[in-house]
């Protein structure tokens, strides 16, 4: 079954190859990777994508992505999932728009617990 238009679908992929400075001594930056895809039930909304936030070494801080299942998840099951630091868990696609929301917020947090931002 396919899944349901998503307005703001095109918003994100507005966003692909976008990188971003993040705080104000330049040395925390966003990427975003995405690209339509073939639905398949590994990516039923029919994108592939990496939002992802890294540090001033280029280390990965916080990673959004659909590239490959995590614990919990099975082959045939949609792939999306979130890393923060050093963990990984599912993360419930919904929308686009909630995409970008859950993701910023991470990063805000943990920019706030590197007091890089207030």
């Amino acid at each position: 079954m396919a899944e349901p238009h998503d307005p703001t679908l095109d918003v994100l992929l507005d966003l692909d190859g976008q990188v971003l400075v993040v705080d104000p001594e330049g040395g925390h930056w966003v990427r975003f990777v995405v690209t339509r895809v073939p639905v398949s039930p590994e990516k039923p909304h029919g994108i592939d994508y990496s939002l992802t936030l890294h540090g001033p070494e280029g280390a990965r801080l916080v990673g959004f992505d659909n590239a490959h299942p995590v614990a919990r998840q099975k082959r045939g099951e949609p792939q999306d999932h979130r890393h923060r630091l050093r963990s990984s868990r599912p993360y419930e696609y919904r929308d686009a728009a909630t995409l970008l929301a859950d993701f910023w917020a991470t990063v805000d947090a943990v920019l706030r617990e590197r007091g890089v931002i207030p």
